[in-house]
C-alpha cells in the first residue's frame, strides 16, 4: 500500500493491493544516517486540546503526493492530504476503532451483502449534495481494469454494488468476507462526486484536476514540485471535526537535512515520521517536540525468492537467528522500537479474545540471537556458500543500516551475500512488477495495515494473492485464512488469526524485523492532534488548533 509502505507498503504505490498495505504501507520518510545513541520514548495518545483556532499552519512530507486520486493513494505522503480532504463509508480513528462515516450505517442482512444507508446532509467542496449515486461511482471505480485501483483486493470478491433506495447502496460478495466491510474506513471507501469523476477524467487526483470530496479541508491548489494547500470546508456536516485551522500548507522536502532543520528552526510546523537520526537534535529543539504514537507496522524482509537457498525453511529460520535485530532497532531507528518475531502489531487485534491475542503474540517461536545455532541449520540445508542477493535504495539510513546488517548475518552462518542499490523509482517496482522481483532474493518493508484486523496481514500471503511476492504456498496456512475470512465475529476469527500467525511465524515467508512506534513533531505554535498512523485515513489536521 515509498510507499514508505512499500517501503512501507510500496514506496509509492504498488498496484493492487489491499491496504493495506504495500509496502515499504509500510517505512520512513527520507531520512538522513541514524543514530545508534538511543532514545527515550513513550506514547502519547493525543496532545493537548488548542486553546482556539488558528489562521494557518505548515506541515513538512517527506515527497510529494504521488496522487490524491483515492484508487492510487497508496503511501503516506498521497493518505495523510487525501484523509483531510476525502471521506470514506466509515472512519478509522485514532484508536483504530471504526465508526460511522459517510455511510450512518453498515448492515449484513446475510454472509455475502453488506448495505449501506448514505448520510443525508453531506456537501461535496463544490456544494452539491452526496447521494447513493456518487458513492456506487466511487466504488465501481474499484471494479474497472481501465482505472487499475490499487486497492482492488478489496474488492475482488464483489459481484455487484447498486443503489437499493433513495440513500442505499447494496454490495454483495461472492463469498463470505468479513474484510470488506474493515477495510471502508481506509482509501477502499472513499466516496467521491460522480460528476467530478466523468468530468476530470484522466486528470482527477492529480495536480490539475484536483479533486472534489466532502472532508473538512478542500483542495485550494497544488504546485507541482513545492506544496499542497489545503482550506477549511465552512459547510463541512461533522461539527465535531470542523476544521480549527484556516489553511494548511504541506510543503514537499525531499532532503532530510533541510527538512529537519526547516522543523528545529520553527519554518515549519511539524511532520510526521520524522528521521530517526533527528531525534535526538528534535527532542532538543526550542521550536516543538517528537511524539510517539500508535503503530500497525512491522518493519520486514520479503522473501522474493524461494527458488533459492531461502526456499528452505531452515535457512530463512537461520538468518532470522543470524540477525542481530536488538542493533538494528538502534541503528535503524534510534532506539525507538521493538523487536517482533510476528508481521503484526497488538494494536490491530480489536474485538479479539484475549487468549487468542496471547497464543498469537507469545505461542510463538521467537528466533533469538544465535549464530552458531544459526550456522548449523544452514550447513543442514546444504546450502553453505551460496549467494542471497539483497536489494535496497538510498530512501532513509534505515535501508543501508538493515541491508548492510543482513549481509553480515548472511555471510557469518555460511552464505554469501551481494546487496544492489537501485533508485527509489525501481525499489517501488518491486512491489508492482515480479520481473523487477527476478535474481532478488530479499527486500525491506514497513508494512502497516489499513484496518483495524490482523487478518488484512495474513489474507496478502495466502497462495496467489498480489503482495505474497515470493510466491510462497501452504495449503495449511491457506485454509486457515480462508476459514478466517468467513467469520464475521472479531472474537472467535481472531482463534483462527492466531494459527495463521502461529504458521506464518514458523514458515517465516517474510523475515519480521521489529516495529517501531509512529513518530511525529509538533511544533510550539500548535497542537490537538494524536500521533497515531490512522493519520493516513483521519482527518487529523482537522483536529490541530493553536496551543
Amino acid at each position: 500500500m515509498t510507499n514508505l509502505r512499500t517501503i512501507t507498503r510500496t514506496l509509492a504505490v504498488v498496484a493492487g493491493l489491499s491496504a493495506s498495505a504495500l509496502v515499504v504501507s509500510a517505512c520512513s520518510g527520507a531520512s538522513a544516517t541514524p543514530d545508534a545513541t538511543p532514545t527515550d520514548w513513550e506514547l502519547t495518545e493525543v496532545t493537548p486540546a488548542p486553546s482556539g483556532d488558528i489562521d494557518s499552519f505548515t506541515w513538512s512530507i517527506y515527497a510529494e503526493p504521488f496522487s490524491l486520486d483515492y484508487a492510487y493513494a497508496f503511501d503516506y505522503a498521497d493518505n495523510q492530504v487525501l484523509a483531510n480532504v476525502c471521506e470514506s463509508l466509515l472512519r478509522l480513528n485514532p484508536d483504530y476503532s471504526l465508526s460511522p462515516g459517510l455511510a450512518e450505517a453498515a448492515a449484513q442482512p446475510d454472509p455475502n451483502t453488506w448495505v449501506y444507508t448514505i448520510r443525508d446532509g453531506v456537501t461535496f467542496h463544490d456544494g452539491t449534495p452526496l447521494t447513493a449515486a456518487d458513492v456506487v461511482a466511487s466504488m465501481s471505480r474499484h471494479l474497472d481494469p481501465a482505472v487499475g485501483s490499487f486497492w482492488y483486493s478489496s474488492y475482488q470478491n464483489v459481484t455487484s454494488i447498486e443503489q437499493t433506495g433513495d440513500r442505499e447502496v447494496t454490495v454483495t460478495l461472492s463469498a463470505a468476507g468479513s474484510q470488506f466491510n474493515l477495510a471502508m474506513g481506509g482509501a477502499a471507501g472513499v466516496v467521491e462526486s460522480a460528476a467530478t469523476l466523468a468530468a476530470a477524467g484522466a486528470d482527477y487526483g492529480n495536480s490539475s484536476g484536483g479533486v472534489n470530496c466532502t472532508g473538512p479541508f478542500s483542495l485550494s491548489d497544488w504546485k507541482s514540485g513545492e506544496s499542497i494547500t489545503l482550506e477549511r470546508y465552512d459547510d463541512y456536516w461533522d461539527a465535531d471535526l470542523k476544521a480549527r485551522a484556516g489553511e494548511v500548507e504541506f510543503v514537499f522536502q525531499t532532503d532530510p537535512t533541510a527538512r529537519v532543520n526547516a522543523l528545529a528552526s520553527g519554518e515549519v510546523d511539524g511532520t510526521w515520521m520524522v528521521p530517526a537520526a533527528a531525534f535526538p537534535q528534535l527532542r532538543g529543539s526550542d521550536a516543538g517536540d517528537v511524539l510517539f504514537g500508535l503503530t500497525t507496522a512491522v518493519s520486514s524482509l520479503i522473501v522474493s525468492n524461494l527458488e533459492g537457498p531461502l526456499g528452505d525453511v531452515r535457512v530463512r529460520q537461520a538468518l532470522l537467528m543470524a540477525l542481530d535485530r536488538e542493533g538494528i532497532v538502534q541503528a535503524a531507528a534510534g532506539g525507538v522500537g521493538e523487536v517482533t518475531d510476528v508481521l503484526t502489531t497488538e494494536s490491530v487485534w480489536v474485538g479479539a479474545d484475549p487468549a487468542a491475542v496471547e497464543t498469537a503474540f507469545e505461542d510463538v517461536d521467537h528466533y533469538d540471537h544465535d549464530v552458531e545455532a544459526a550456522k548449523a541449520l544452514v550447513e543442514e540445508a546444504g546450502v553453505a556458500g551460496e549467494e542471497i542477493v539483497i536489494v535496497t535504495a538510498p530512501i532513509s539510513g534505515e535501508f543501508a543500516v538493515i541491508s548492510q546488517a543482513t549481509a553480515a548475518a548472511a555471510e557469518s552462518i555460511g552464505l554469501t551475500a551481494r546487496i544492489e542499490s537501485v533508485t527509489p523509482g525501481a525499489y517501488t517496482t518491486l512491489f508492482s512488477d515480479p520481473s523487477a522481483r527476478e535474481g532478488v532474493d530479499l527486500f525491506l518493508t514497513s508494512w502497516y495495515l489499513s484496518s483495524p484486523d490482523p487478518l488484512e496481514m495474513y489474507a496478502v500471503l495466502r497462495t496467489g494473492e498480489f503482495s505474497n511476492y515470493g510466491g510462497w504456498n501452504d495449503p495449511e496456512y491457506d485454509a486457515v485464512v480462508n476459514e478466517a475470512m468467513a467469520i464475521d465475529d472479531p472474537a472467535a476469527r481472531s482463534v483462527q488469526t492466531a494459527k495463521a500467525q502461529q504458521i506464518a511465524n514458523e514458515q517465516v515467508p517474510w523475515l519480521p524485523l521489529y516495529t517501531a512506534p509512529m513518530s511525529m513533531f509538533l511544533g510550539d505554535r500548535i497542537t490537538g492532534v494524536a500521533p497515531s498512523i490512522a493519520f493516513m485515513y483521519y482527518p487529523w489536521a482537522a483536529t490541530i488548533g493553536a496551543s
